[in-house]
């Protein structure tokens, strides 16, 4: 097994950077100021757990010309530093009176005129991370420039990923599906739930995961009634179909499927509703080529697992992936985002049972020139079983 390189040459930032401010200068924007994770670490590298801490905000400014500033906490200033940044200006924090706004202000003052138009992102599936009392300070600081949407430009160059952020997704589908492949050691009739859930992070620890941020699972006889719902203590039973749902983290990206699993011989109900989710998953698979958009995704899948839409769905049959666990787009009907080389995708079928049980499968893809390529390794239309 030969693993990605961690990281990124400074040429991939320089070229996110340049395409950025391309798109600035057709948008009319003077810059991009950046306040979320993924924002930051899409231009800049800075990869780190901390953002688990509320207390400190941390700021990046992309310029029409030149190059990114950072405006962070100090305690950030040695990780930013190795990276290919090296406009850095911190201050100590959290400070009541001033956490970082008038550095801020100054940074963006210098890099736009009066007349400049300053770019967040404002649509789906983003946020601007800083007091809001401190954004009003920033925009009054700011006038006569505007703080206004980004025209989802970042969002824009992160749906197409470079192949070496591709090869890292497969590298972490790659480590989850070693430790799907071991799940009959840790999972049998009378085994609680929770510990099933304990223990299966644990393989994806030891299969290589950086860590394991999100799993998600159930277990009932004859299906399931949810997938977010948080691991009890019921113990496994004999009839029951267990289902694992990881997003794990290798270098900054995810993966995220699921898999199925019966402890003992499947109902004739489960076998035909798993093999329908796969006959679903591949004919989404099959069209998943540039040509065809998010939509026609949904209408293969939805004909197949819900024709005439009688069952009320989850909403979505499955979405973006890359550097979060679910990124833009949405796979539902009316989406019509061009599928474009580059693009990762879930595919993310469910077909409703009876008693109001479910069954859900879910699959990692990249779309291609030619067609997409399983970034997961596909599953046969059998339920695994255990036992």
């Amino acid at each position: 097994m030969i693993l990605p390189q961690r990281g990124f040459k400074t040429s991939e930032y320089r070229q996110r950077t340049t395409r950025a401010q391309a798109l600035m200068v057709a948008e009319g924007l003077s810059a991009l100021l950046l306040t979320t994770e993924p924002e930051l670490r899409y231009y800049t590298g800075f990869l780190t757990r901390f953002w688990e801490s509320p207390t400190r905000p941390w700021f990046v400014v992309v310029p029409a010309q030149g190059d990114p500033i950072a405006v962070i906490p100090s305690i950030g200033a040695h990780l930013m530093g190795q990276s290919w940044i090296t406009d850095i200006r911190t201050w100590q924090a959290p400070d009541y009176d001033d956490d970082g706004v008038g550095l801020l202000l100054d940074a963006l003052q210098e890099v736009t005129t009066q007349e400049g138009r300053i770019g967040v992102s404002d649509q789906l599936e983003s946020h601007v991370r800083m007091p809001r009392a401190d954004l009003l300070r920033l925009e009054a600081g700011l006038a006569p420039r505007q703080i206004v949407g980004d025209a989802a430009i970042t969002r824009r160059l992160r749906m197409i990923k470079s192949d070496d952020e591709i090869a890292k997704i497969k590298h972490a589908a790659g480590i989850a599906d070693r430790a799907f492949d071991r799940v009959p050691e840790i999972a049998k009739a009378g085994v609680p739930l929770s510990q099933v859930f304990r223990q299966f992070q644990m393989l994806c620890l030891d299969e290589g995961a950086d860590w394991v941020p999100y799993l998600a699972g159930a277990a009932g006889q004859g299906g399931y009634g949810d997938v977010i719902s948080p691991a009890t203590d019921q113990p496994l039973q004999h009839g029951d179909v267990l289902m694992l749902d990881t997003g794990l983290v290798w270098d900054g990206y995810f993966c995220d499927f699921d898999r199925n699993f019966h402890l003992g011989a499947p109902t004739t109900a489960v076998v035909q509703g798993h093999a329908l989710l796969i006959e679903a998953t591949a004919a989404a698979f099959e069209i998943a080529q540039p040509g065809a958009v998010i939509a026609d995704l949904h209408k293969v899948i939805e004909t197949i697992t819900n024709p005439g839409g009688a069952v009320m769905s989850a909403g979505r049959v499955g979405h973006g992936l890359g550097m979060q666990l679910t990124e833009w787009p949405s796979i539902i009907s009316q989406d019509m985002t061009p599928l474009e080389p580059g693009m990762v995708l879930t595919l993310e079928p469910s077909v409703a049972l009876e008693d109001g049980k479910i069954l859900v499968h879910e699959e990692n893809i990249v779309i291609g020139q030619g067609g997409a390529t399983y970034l997961s390794s596909p599953q046969a239309p059998k339920i695994r079983q255990l036992g």
